[in-house]
C-alpha cells in the first residue's frame, strides 16, 4: 500500500493515465481531467475558443441539461470547477467522501457529450465579454497577460487566453463540439484523483466513467516545439488608473529545462512571498515606493518568462523601474553568498512544504506535471533538486533579466 503522501501515476486502457493521491483521512475528494489543450491550441481567427469550450460544456449534454449539471454535484454539497491556461485546460469536481463514482460520471458526460447549445451559447458570449471587459478594467491585471503577447508574439502562445469580443461570435455549436473532439481525448489527458478511496477502487471507477472517451494520437511527454524569439521592448500605454502598473520581464528556458528549478528560486529571491524578498526590501520597506512587488514564472513546453511586478505612483514609475534591474545586476555579478543562498533555499523549501499541505493545490499540480513530463515529483525530489541550484546559476539566470530585459508599463497620461 503507499504512503499518505505518495502520488501513484498508472496506465489505464486506449492511453489515458491516472494521477493519484491517497489520504486516508480526507472527508472530500478531488477528481477530474487535465487536458494537453490550452488557448495555444485555439488557431488563428479562434482566439479564445478553448476557454469559451471550457464555460459552455457545463451548459448542457446529450442526457442532462445545464440545470441538471450544476445540480449532480451541488445537490450532495460538492462543487464543479475548471479553467484554461495557454496550454492545459482542467475540469474538476470536490465532493464528500464517497461520492467519487458520481463526480467521474459527470466529468467524462462533460468532456464527452456536450452539445453546445445555441441559445446557451449566446449567454454565454455575453458572460465571457463581460469578462473581458472586466479584465481591461484592471491594469494590475492586464498588465501580464498584455506583456506575454508581447513577449511571445508571434508564437501559439502570444494572445490573451480570453480572446475578443469580435472572436466570440464565431463560436458556434459545431465549432465547439469540434476543438472538444479535436482535443479532449485519453492519449491527451490525464484523470486525477485525491481522497480516501483506495487505488483499485478508483482505478475501476474511472475505467467505467471514462470509457467513452476517444483514444486519439500518442501525445509523447516532454515534446519542446520551437518558439520564435521577440526582441526586447520598452512601451508604456496609456489608461485610466490612479497608479502605474509595470512589468519587467525576461525570456527563461521552459518545462523541460534543467534551469526550471533555479528560475523557480530565483523569482522566490527576488520577490517571493517573503517580506524579505530582496525587491520587497528595497522598493518597500527601505523607500516607501510600492504597496507590492512580486516575481513570478511563467512556465510552457517552448519556452518561458521571469517578470517583476509593481504598481506605483506615476510619479516614481522611473524610480522603481531602475531600482529593480540594480538589484538584478548587483546579484548577477556578486551572487548571494554562500550562507544567504542556503538560508534562501531554506525558506523556499518551508514555503513548498507548506504549500503542500493544500491537497487540492498539490493535485492539481501533480496532473499537470504528470500531463507534460510523464512524472510527479515528491517533495523529497522537488527539495533535491532546489537544494542543488548553485549560485552561478542564479548569476547566469539573473544576468538576462539585467541585460536583456523588456518592460511594459500601463500607466496614466500624467506619468512623469
Amino acid at each position: 500500500m503507499a504512503k499518505e503522501e505518495d502520488i501513484i501515476v498508472e496506465d489505464l486502457s486506449g492511453g489515458l493515465r491516472l494521477v493519484y493521491m491517497h489520504r486516508r483521512d480526507a472527508r472530500a475528494g478531488i477528481l477530474g481531467v487535465a487536458v494537453r489543450a490550452g488557448s495555444a491550441d485555439d488557431g488563428d481567427g479562434r482566439e479564445g475558443l478553448a476557454h469559451f469550450v471550457e464555460h459552455t460544456i457545463f451548459k448542457g449534454t446529450q442526457k442532462r441539461s445545464s440545470w441538471h449539471i450544476i445540480n449532480r454535484m451541488e445537490s450532495v454539497g460538492g462543487e464543479l470547477n475548471a479553467y484554461t491556461g495557454k496550454e492545459e485546460t482542467v475540469v474538476y469536481t470536490v465532493f464528500p467522501s464517497g461520492e467519487a463514482a458520481r463526480g467521474a460520471e459527470l466529468v467524462a458526460d462533460l468532456i464527452v457529450n456536450s452539445r453546445f447549445p445555441e441559445r446557451e451559447l449566446a449567454k454565454e458570449r455575453e458572460v465571457v465579454g463581460d469578462e473581458i471587459d472586466s479584465y481591461l478594467d484592471t491594469p494590475s491585471e492586464a498588465v501580464f497577460d498584455d506583456f506575454e503577447d508581447l513577449m511571445f508574439a508571434g508564437s501559439p502562445l502570444g494572445h490573451n487566453i480570453l480572446g475578443s469580443r469580435a472572436t466570440l461570435e464565431r463560436f458556434t455549436p459545431e465549432v465547439c463540439r469540434e476543438y472538444l473532439r479535436t482535443n479532449y481525448m485519453r492519449s491527451n489527458m490525464v484523470v486525477f484523483y485525491c481522497g480516501g478511496r483506495t487505488l483499485k477502487a478508483i482505478r475501476a471507477i474511472c475505467e467505467r466513467a471514462f470509457a467513452e472517451v476517444p483514444c486519439g494520437p500518442e501525445t509523447p511527454c516532454g515534446a519542446e516545439s520551437v518558439l520564435c524569439q521577440s526582441a526586447p521592448f520598452d512601451i508604456t500605454k496609456a489608461v485610466e488608473t490612479h497608479q502605474s502598473n509595470t512589468v519587467i520581464g525576461c525570456r527563461v528556458p521552459g518545462l523541460y529545462s534543467a534551469d526550471r528549478h533555479a528560475v523557480a528560486l530565483l523569482a522566490n529571491i527576488l520577490g517571493g512571498p517573503g517580506m524579505n524578498s530582496l525587491l520587497n526590501v528595497e522598493l518597500r520597506e527601505r523607500r516607501g515606493l510600492v504597496y507590492s512587488v512580486e516575481a513570478s514564472t511563467t512556465m510552457f513546453s517552448s519556452g518561458g518568462a521571469l517578470c517583476v511586478y509593481y504598481g506605483c505612483d506615476p510619479g516614481d514609475n522611473r524610480r522603481c523601474r531602475n531600482l529593480c534591474i540594480s538589484v538584478a545586476e548587483k546579484l548577477a555579478e556578486k551572487g548571494l553568498g554562500e550562507r544567504r543562498l542556503e538560508a534562501a533555499k531554506k525558506q523556499y523549501l518551508g514555503q513548498m512544504l507548506i504549500a503542500g499541505e493544500n491537497r487540492e493545490n498539490r493535485i492539481l499540480a501533480a496532473a499537470r506535471s504528470v500531463l507534460f513530463r510523464g512524472h510527479a515529483p515528491t517533495l523529497a525530489e522537488s527539495g533535491a533538486a532546489i537544494a542543488s541550484v548553485s549560485n552561478d546559476e542564479l548569476r547566469r539566470l539573473v544576468a538576462r533579466l539585467a541585460d536583456e530585459h523588456s518592460v511594459l508599463s500601463l500607466a496614466p497620461e500624467r506619468e512623469a
